[in-house]
């Protein structure tokens, strides 16, 4: 799915998944739409090695709802720091057209996710990118959750324990995002720098969050403008 070009919001793509996000995993027949569902599908069909701790699959899920409920602040943060608003702005038509799309409902029952989707664009539209409030509850909302990471990494190597879980790797892409955004993750908290650090030693799961060439330089050159001009990230982190 190119989403460069929109491949995401077309009617085929949101024939499959009616929000129009990405990713979308088909297994059989089977559709699964939420990135943390598609990780604990996968987790069950190939059980090893066990990447939910056992007798924490509960827990495992409530974290995991939780780092979800974080993605718009994700988003916002990405949309601010990472790549220029005037890219990935949506035009009134775009949006008609997107809100047109798909069948409205996820596993037979209206979705209200498509409403907050629909709520962040035109936010973004009407403020002409990520507007100061959401930015800095954006910022916030991660150094606190950073935090507890902190907390839980006293004494050992990865959010749950001694092993890697489905946990470590959610949030392994979220702390990737941030650190392209100008977060500074090792110097506000240490130890979830040192796990960032140790996590992006496998080959494999760099390769997942690499970013083309054109987009680092895109990335940088905003992190350089936003840094002129002192609203870079950190000037959010009181």
């Amino acid at each position: 799915v190119n989403l460069v070009k929109r491949e995401n919001e077309t009617d085929w793509y949101m024939g499959i998944n009616p929000r129009g996000l990405v990713p979308t995993l088909i297994d059989d027949g089977k559709v699964i739409i939420e990135s943390n569902d598609i990780i604990t599908y996968l987790e069950a069909k190939f059980p090893s090695p066990a990447l939910i701790p056992e007798g924490q699959r509960d827990k495992v899920g409530a974290l995991l709802d939780f780092e979800d409920r974080l993605h718009m602040d994700l988003r916002a943060l990405t949309m601010r720091f990472f790549v220029p608003a005037a890219i990935v702005q949506r035009s009134d038509a775009q949006l008609a057209q997107y809100d047109a799309a798909g069948s409205g409902q996820v596993r037979g029952r209206a979705d209200d996710h498509k409403a907050d989707e629909m709520a962040f664009w035109r936010d973004m539209k009407e403020h002409n990118g990520v507007p100061e409030t959401r930015t800095k509850a954006a910022v916030e909302a991660f150094r606190a959750a950073f935090d507890d990471h902190e907390t839980a990494l006293a004494g050992r190597p990865y959010l749950l324990g001694e092993t890697l879980s489905v946990l470590d790797i959610a949030w392994y892409v979220y702390a990737n995002r941030l650190r392209g955004a100008g977060y500074p993750l090792a110097r506000l908290h240490p130890r979830v720098g040192a796990w960032f650090a140790a996590l992006d030693q496998n080959k494999m799961l760099r390769r997942e969050v690499a970013q083309p060439l054109p987009l680092r330089m895109v990335s940088a050159g905003l992190r350089l403008v936003h840094r002129a001009k002192g609203k870079h990230i950190q000037t959010y982190l009181s």
